[in-house]
C-alpha cells in the first residue's frame, strides 16, 4: 500500500491489529516533535563555537578554577579549564578565517548564508510539500541537512581555512533545512482540527526549544575535543531522526486507512476522521492520501486573508528570536555577569534557559489565543511585552547570574511565544481557510510563505548583529526592541478586527442572553472567516 510507512506496517504485523485514531495522533505528534527538534539541534553548533572561532583576547586571560553551584554542579564554569597549555594557546588564536578583525562580520555572513538559503528554499519547499509525499520529502531534507552540518565540522579535521568552504556548507545546509517546517506543520494540520489547536500546537512547538537546548548541550559537551565534533554530533542526530521519519511518519490519515472528508478541516472545529475497513474484516483499504490531492499556488495562498500581515509580523519576530538563537552564547561569554566572565561552554549551557522560557511562552500564547479566540491580539500583546523584557535584560542582566537567568527566561517567554503561535496554530488555521473551498493541500504552502518571510528577518537579524556588536551591545538591543515594536504594529488591523468581532458577538448575549451555549462553538477569530 503506497504511503504506508514501513515501521507502521511492521508494528501491525507484530501486533496483529491496527492502532486507534487517538494512538496514531500521539505517534504523529511524537515523530514530528522529534523530527523538528533534530532540525533545531543541528542549527545550534554555530552559535556555540563562535567564541572559539573568534575569541576575544581581552576575555581569554588564563585559567580560573571554581564552579557555579547552580543548577547541577559543574555545568556553569567561571572559566574554561584546558587540558594543556597548547590547547589554551590554540583557543586564544581562534580559527582562521574567523579570527581576524572582521571575525564577527564573517560569522554574521555565514549565518546570513544559512538563513538566506533557508528562507528562499522555504517557498519552493512549501509547494513541493503539498505536491510530493511528505514522508519521503522530510526524510530527504533531514538526511541532507545532517550531511552538510557534518561536512562543516569536518573542516576542523581537514584543517580547512577557506571562508568559501564554510559559506557553501552553510548555504547547502540551509536549503535542506527548508524542508522541515512546512512539512511538520502540514502533517499536524492534517491530523488535528481547530479545536484547542493553539494549546496543542503550543505544547508541540516546544520541539523548537527542546532542539535548541539539546543542540547547545550536545555541542558544548564535545567542544573540548575540538569544535568540529560540535557539528558532527548534532549532524548525526538529525540523520537518525530522518530514519525515524521514514519508518513511522504517516503524513495523511488516509495513508494508514482513515477517511477524512475533503475540506472537513475548513468547515469543522474537529476533523471527522473515520476508519475505512474492508467487508466485515479488520483490514485497511488502500489509500493514497499523500499523492492524490491537488495543491495551490503561491499567489493563491498569499491571497488568503491574514497571510500577508502575519508573514510580515513574523519577519520581525524571527529577527528578534534568531538573533538570540545565534548570538546569545557569544553575548554571554563576552559580558560580565556578577563581576565575572563565564566560559564558552558555560555560555552555551546558560543560553538554553532562554529556550526554557520559550517553551512556556509557546504554551501560554497558544492557550490564551484559544481562550480569547484571537490569534492576532495574543501575538501582538506578547510582542509589546517583549520590549520591556529586553530592556530589563540588557540593563540588569549583569547584576548576578540569578537575575540574568530570571530576566533571560522572561525575555524568552515573550519573544518565542508569538513566534511559536504564528508558525504553528496561525499557519495551520490559514492553511485550512474557508476561502480555499475545500482544497486541503495548502497547509505546507501557507506555512512556507509565512515562515519563509519570517526567515528573511531571521537572516537579517544575525547579520546586523555581527556588525552592530562591534559598536556595542546596546545598539543590538535597540534593534531588537524596534523589531518587536514593528512586529506588534503590523497586526494592528487584525487586532482591531478581532476586537470588533468579539464586541459584536457579545452584544446579543448582553441583550437576550440566548447565545451563551453557542459561543463555545464559534470559529476562531484568528481564522478571519
Amino acid at each position: 500500500m503506497r504511503g504506508t510507512p514501513p515501521g507502521i506496517s511492521l508494528v501491525r504485523a507484530i501486533r496483529g491489529k491496527d492502532w486507534s485514531l487517538t494512538s496514531y495522533r500521539y505517534v504523529m505528534l511524537l515523530v514530528t516533535f522529534v523530527a523538528y527538534a533534530c532540525y533545531h539541534a543541528s542549527r545550534k553548533p554555530s552559535s556555540i563555537v563562535k567564541s572559539v572561532l573568534y575569541p576575544d583576547p581581552t576575555k581569554v586571560n588564563g585559567l580560573v578554577t571554581g564552579f557555579y553551584p547552580w543548577p547541577i554542579g559543574e555545568v556553569f564554569l567561571k572559566k574554561e579549564e584546558f587540558v594543556n597549555e597548547h590547547r589554551n594557546v590554540s583557543r586564544e588564536k581562534g580559527w582562521a578565517p574567523f579570527n581576524g578583525k572582521d571575525g564577527t562580520s564573517k560569522l554574521g555572513e555565514i549565518d546570513l548564508a544559512f538563513l538566506g538559503c533557508y528562507s528562499l528554499g522555504m517557498y519552493v519547499a512549501g509547494h513541493l510539500g503539498d505536491t510530493l509525499d511528505l514522508r519521503l520529502f522530510l526524510t530527504t531534507g533531514m538526511i541532507g541537512s545532517g550531511i552538510f552540518v557534518c561536512l562543516f565540522g569536518m573542516g576542523y579535521f581537514w584543517n580547512v581555512h577557506s571562508f568559501g568552504f564554510y559559506l557553501v556548507m552553510q548555504m547547502l545546509a540551509g536549503l535542506f533545512q527548508a524542508t522541515g517546517w512546512p512539512s511538520v506543520v502540514a502533517v499536524i494540520g492534517n491530523w488535528f482540527g481547530k479545536r484547542k489547536r493553539g494549546l496543542i500546537m503550543g505544547v508541540w512547538n516546544a520541539h523548537t526549544s527542546v532542539g535548541n537546548i539539546s543542540g547547545s548541550l550536545l555541542a558544548a559537551s564535545v567542544l573540548e575535543f575540538g569544535w568540529g565534533w560540535s557539528f558532527i554530533v548534532p549532524g548525526g542526530l538529525i540523520v537518525m531522526g530522518g530514519i525515524l521519519v521514514y519508518m513511522f511518519l504517516a503524513a495523511y490519515p488516509e495513508d494508514v486507512g482513515f477517511s477524512c472528508s475533503q475540506g472537513s478541516a475548513t468547515n469543522e472545529e474537529e476533523s471527522p476522521i473515520e476508519k475505512r475497513e474492508s467487508n466485515g474484516g479488520g483490514g485497511v483499504l488502500p489509500s493514497h492520501g499523500s499523492v492524490s490531492r491537488s495543491s495551490v499556488g503561491l499567489v493563491q495562498a498569499c491571497m488568503i486573508p491574514g497571510v500577508i500581515p502575519f508573514a510580515l509580523c513574523l519577519f520581525f519576530a524571527k529577527l528578534v528570536a534568531y538573533t538570540f538563537l545565534y548570538w546569545l552564547p557569544f553575548y554571554l561569554s563576552q559580558t560580565e555577569i556578577g563581576g565575572e566572565y563565564v566560559s564558552v561552554k558555560s555560555a552555551g549551557n546558560l543560553s538554553t534557559l532562554f529556550d526554557v522560557g520559550g517553551i512556556f511562552g509557546g504554551i501560554l500564547a497558544g492557550y490564551v489565543s484559544d481562550k480569547l479566540r484571537a490569534r492576532a491580539t495574543t501575538a501582538a500583546c506578547f510582542m509589546y511585552a517583549a520590549i520591556p523584557s529586553l530592556l530589563l535584560y540588557r540593563s540588569y542582566g549583569n547584576i548576578s547570574k540569578t537575575v540574568n537567568i530570571v530576566l533571560m527566561m522572561t525575555a524568552g517567554l515573550f519573544v518565542n511565544g508569538p513566534y511559536a503561535l504564528i508558525t504553528t496554530a496561525v499557519s495551520a488555521d490559514l492553511g485550512t481557510h474557508s476561502s480555499l473551498r475545500g482544497n486541503s493541500r495548502a497547509l505546507a504552502t501557507v506555512t512556507a510563505i509565512i515562515d519563509g518571510t519570517g526567515s528573511v528577518g531571521a537572516a537579517l537579524g544575525p547579520l546586523l548583529t555581527g556588525f552592530l556588536s562591534t559598536k556595542g551591545w546596546d545598539t543590538v538591543f535597540v534593534m531588537l526592541m524596534l523589531g518587536a515594536l514593528i512586529a506588534g504594529l503590523l497586526l494592528s488591523r487584525l487586532v482591531a478586527a478581532e476586537i470588533s468581532e468579539r464586541a459584536s458577538k457579545q452584544l446579543p448575549v448582553s441583550n437576550g442572553q440566548q447565545n451563551c451555549g453557542a459561543s463555545a462553538s464559534q470559529p476562531l477569530l484568528g481564522d478571519q472567516r
